[in-house]
């Protein structure tokens, strides 16, 4: 293993600023900037690295080699009572998925869920992102999308699913959202190549090599396991859940057809994306719901915990994070600020400033 490489921090606005512009200079429209910009940053507030900025030199290359549509004109389509499903035209998942999920709240409003399928979509970065969304504005969301084959089955030796990420953030009245966000694997695989860049060693347990061995060396990491550990079953079972909802409904690529996500960025990729929106207050009154919640929550939290260790609702560590980092900045690996270099000096941007230790 290489030595561990220490991450530069930067201010979040800085970093922000310099994602709009390498997009705006990449050729995107408005529109894709923005979304991809904002759902990167989700994941560098709130300490979800494997998906946060470190990804910009690799969303502005699919940009600039034609994977995602600059300038896409998405549309929804087969519409059916709270139903629908949206022609995503090639661009970027991010501007997709926040479009679906606009989309599905705009249905709920009505119907009290909306239900959308996004069709001819790419990869789209934290899942959290986006039921974050919709539990901004007083939804329940919820988001699933598969990736290419890298997760091997339970007891497998052969990569069958994606990572298949799975989100859901709820509305809690007076503080920031209950929010989940979950890879169906082990861990995300945009993690073992975050551990690499850093010359980490890899846990036990979550990656494998070509023979189905596990190993900690990400260099030697071939495959994910499921999530579960010795109940591998279970998180293989979740995947496949993903996969019927956003590829099988969809009727777009499943994992073991998608391209790779890192190789032949000149082609699309034909992903599928779920989301839901749902409205409390179709089901409850909002005062109901609201009072179970704040019971479940102020119940979990002050619930026994093993010695020196804390009980914490799912999000809680996110947005504390998401406060720290609001001084502090944001890490960005090394190799990732090298390629931000390139990516100034290609179209003469102004390159942000690491924070003083």
């Amino acid at each position: 293993m290489t030595e561990t490489l220490t991450a530069l921090r930067f201010a979040l606005d800085d970093l922000e600023a310099f994602g709009l512009a390498a997009f705006r200079a990449a050729g995107a429209d408005e529109a894709t900037a923005a979304a991809v910009t904002r759902a990167m940053m989700h994941g560098s507030r709130t300490g979800i690295d494997s998906h946060g900025m470190r990804f910009l030199p690799h969303y502005v290359e699919t940009v600039e080699l034609g994977r995602c549509n600059p300038h896409p004109a998405m549309t929804p389509h087969r519409r059916f009572g709270a139903v629908a499903t949206l022609d995503a035209d090639y661009g970027h998942g991010a501007l997709a998925t926040y479009r679906a999920m606009d989309l599905a709240m705009e249905i709920a409003e009505t119907q009290g869920i909306g239900a959308v399928g996004v069709q001819k979509s790419s990869h789209f970065g934290p899942a959290g992102a986006f039921a974050l969304a919709a539990a901004e504005k007083g939804y329940i969301g919820l988001v699933a999308c598969n990736t290419d084959a890298y997760v091997r089955l339970h007891d497998g030796a052969e990569g069958i699913h994606g990572t298949n990420p799975l989100a859901c953030a709820v509305p809690s009245a007076g503080e920031r959202p209950w929010l989940l966000d979950m890879a169906t694997s082990s861990i995300p695989r945009n993690r073992v190549a975050l551990y690499q860049t850093l010359g980490k060693i890899l846990p036990e347990g979550v990656a494998s090599d070509s023979r189905g061995v596990d190993t900690t060396d990400p260099a030697h990491a071939e495959m994910l396991a499921p999530l579960g550990g010795a109940f591998g079953f279970k998180g293989a079972g979740l995947a496949g859940l993903v996969e019927i909802l956003s590829a099988v409904l969809t009727g777009m690529q499943l994992c073991f057809d998608l391209a790779p996500m890192f190789e032949n960025l000149d082609r699309t990729r034909d992903m599928g994306t779920f989301v839901v929106a749902l409205r409390p207050d179709a089901f409850v009154d909002r005062a109901t719901f609201d009072a179970g919640l704040r019971r479940y929550l102020d119940t979990l939290r002050g619930s026994a915990a093993r010695a020196d260790c804390r009980v914490l609702a799912p999000g809680d560590r996110e947005w504390e994070e998401a406060d720290r980092r609001a001084t502090r900045g944001a890490p960005l690996a090394p190799e990732a600020y090298r390629e931000y270099r390139e990516i100034a000096a290609r179209y003469g941007l102004k390159m942000p400033e690491p924070l003083a230790d």
